[in-house]
């Protein structure tokens, strides 16, 4: 077991990356990465207590403004689920690691320590319950890729439509430039 450094806490859905990196967003509004070959000391043993290597996480703050009245680094963003995408389906690259952005009606990528926002303008009220890529046909290009997200919410009546609004699968591709066909 290997517990985030303050202050990071309460890891949530995880996924891992072809190079055996962890990614868990936290409830203390960041997105982190564990790395066990950068851990110095023993790994297992007395010693091995949780807070035994606390330099193979790297903390990444969440977009959006921290909760009023705490001064550490963080978010108020409440991501609960995390994917990586390990074969570049979006066109981000492979290995990029997505949160979903509850706080922020759209998906979370990392991409070279900075977050792309894959923000879903409307409907209003994008609450994203799980993601995934599929490559349908990698000859012609980001047509052919995608990312996929459903859409649901604990309280339905918060989401634009209201009471009654199905959950949605929804579709997201990556132009390599505007103006791309």
């Amino acid at each position: 077991m290997f517990e985030p450094p303050f202050p990071g806490y309460s890891p949530r859905g995880m996924d891992i990356d072809r190079k055996g990196v962890v990614w868990a967003p936290l409830a203390s509004g960041h997105f982190a990465s564990f790395d066990r070959r950068k851990c110095k000391g023993p790994l297992n043993g007395p010693n091995a207590t949780g807070k035994h290597c606390p330099e193979g996480w790297t903390l990444y703050s969440f977009p959006g403004p921290q909760l009023k009245g705490v001064t550490e680094s963080g978010s108020a963003e409440a991501s609960y689920y995390s994917w990586v995408d390990q074969h570049n389906s979006f066109g981000l690259g492979s290995d990029t690691p997505i949160a979903t952005g509850n706080a922020n009606d759209a998906l979370l990528a990392l991409k070279d320590g900075k977050f792309v926002i894959l923000r879903v303008p409307y409907p209003m009220g994008f609450y994203a319950k799980g993601l995934d890529g599929r490559i349908d046909d990698p000859s012609i290009g980001w047509k052919g890729r995608a990312l996929w997200s459903t859409y649901a919410t604990r309280a339905p009546f918060h989401v634009e439509g209201g009471k009654g609004t199905q959950s949605k699968v929804l579709k997201f591709q990556l132009r390599p430039d505007p103006l791309a066909n």
